[in-house]
C-alpha cells in the first residue's frame, strides 16, 4: 500500500543534504511525511572478533554513530524548510540502492542527490542513483544543479509518443499544479542528424505532414489531462530536434523536468532509456523519473 511518504536517501554528502531540502519542501506540499534513510553496506563487513577487544562491535559502533549524526544533520536542513513536516529517520545495515528500493514500494516519492560519497571523480552521477531510478516502483527525483528557482519557473514534461507518457504526464501535471506554475510539454519528433539536417531544408508538402502528425501525436497525449487540471496552463512544443537536446534547452528555464522510464523505440530489456539517463547526466535543474 502506498503511503503519504517521501523517502531520501542520507550519505552525509552534500549533494544528500541539498536532496533532503528539496525532499522536504516536497513533503510539505504532499502533506507527506519525510523519511531520511541512511544505509550503510560497510556494516556488513566481516570483522573478525578478538580474545580481548571485540573488534567488529567497535566497527559497527563507529559505522551506526556516522549514520546517526548524517541523519541528525540533514534533520536540521529539513527542518529549516519545512518545520511542520513530520520527519522519520532510519538505519538499514544493506546496499543503499536494494533499501531505496525496497521504501519505493511504498512510498510516493524518492528523492536523492546526484552524487554521493565515494564516487569517482569524474563520474557526472552515482551508481545509487542509477540503480534507484532503474529499478524503483515510484517516482524517482534526482535534484541537480545549483540554480536555487524563485517558484515561477515551470515545470517541463517529455512527451515521447510512448505508453510511458502517460506516467510522465500524471506525475508533471501534479507537479504543476502543487506549484501553481506553467507545464511545458516537449515532443522532440526527429533524432537522426541527417534526415534532421534534409528536413530543415524542405518546405514541401511530405514534411508538413510529418509535422503536422507529431503535433497531433502531442496533443492527443494531452487530452483529457488538462480536464482533470483546469488550473495548469499548458504551453506545447513540438520542435523538429532531438529529445535529450530539446529537454536541456527547456530545462535551462525551469524547476525541474519530468520524464518516463523509457521512450519511444527503446530497447527491449532496458529499463532506463537513453534519454531519462542523459538528462540525470547532463540537466541544469532537478529530474523526476515516472515509472
Amino acid at each position: 500500500m502506498v503511503e503519504r511518504t517521501v523517502v531520501t536517501g542520507i550519505d552525509g554528502s552534500s549533494s544528500a543534504l541539498r536532496a533532503a531540502r528539496w525532499a522536504a519542501g516536497e513533503a510539505r506540499r504532499r502533506s507527506a511525511r519525510l523519511h531520511l534513510l541512511h544505509c550503510d553496506v560497510k556494516s556488513l563487513v566481516v570483522v573478525p572478533d578478538a580474545p580481548v577487544v571485540p573488534p567488529r562491535q567497535m566497527f559497527l559502533d563507529s559505522v551506526r554513530e556516522e549514520a546517526e549524526e548524517s541523519l541528525r544533520l540533514a534533520g536540521e536542513q529539513v527542518r529549516e524548510v519545512a518545520p511542520d513536516v513530520v520527519v522519520e529517520t532510519e538505519f538499514r545495515m544493506e546496499a543503499p540502492s536494494s533499501g531505496l528500493v525496497e521504501q519505493s514500494r511504498r512510498a510516493e516519492l524518492v528523492v536523492l542527490g546526484s552524487r554521493g560519497l565515494g564516487g569517482f571523480t569524474g563520474l557526472l552521477i552515482g551508481s545509487v542513483a542509477i540503480a534507484v531510478a532503474a529499478h524503483a516502483q515510484c517516482p524517482v527525483a534526482v535534484v541537480r544543479g545549483e540554480h536555487e528557482p524563485d517558484g515561477t519557473e515551470p515545470v517541463v514534461v517529455g512527451v515521447s509518443g510512448s505508453r510511458h507518457d502517460v506516467a510522465a504526464l500524471g506525475c508533471a501535471f501534479g507537479f504543476a499544479a502543487a506549484r501553481e506554475v506553467p507545464l511545458r510539454a516537449v515532443h522532440a519528433w526527429h533524432s537522426l542528424a541527417g534526415d534532421e539536417a534534409r528536413l530543415r531544408h524542405r518546405v514541401d508538402d511530405g514534411w508538413a505532414v510529418t509535422r503536422s502528425d507529431e503535433e497531433r501525436l502531442l496533443t492527443e497525449a494531452l487530452a483529457g489531462w488538462s480536464e482533470e487540471h483546469p488550473d495548469v496552463v499548458v504551453q506545447r512544443f513540438a520542435p523538429l530536434d532531438k529529445p535529450v537536446r530539446a529537454l536541456l534547452s527547456h530545462a535551462a528555464q525551469a524547476q525541474l523536468v519530468v520524464v518516463g522510464a523509457r521512450g519511444r523505440g527503446g530497447f527491449t530489456g532496458l529499463v532506463l532509456g537513453s534519454t531519462s539517463q542523459q538528462l540525470v547526466q547532463h540537466s541544469p535543474c532537478p529530474v523526476v523519473i515516472a515509472r
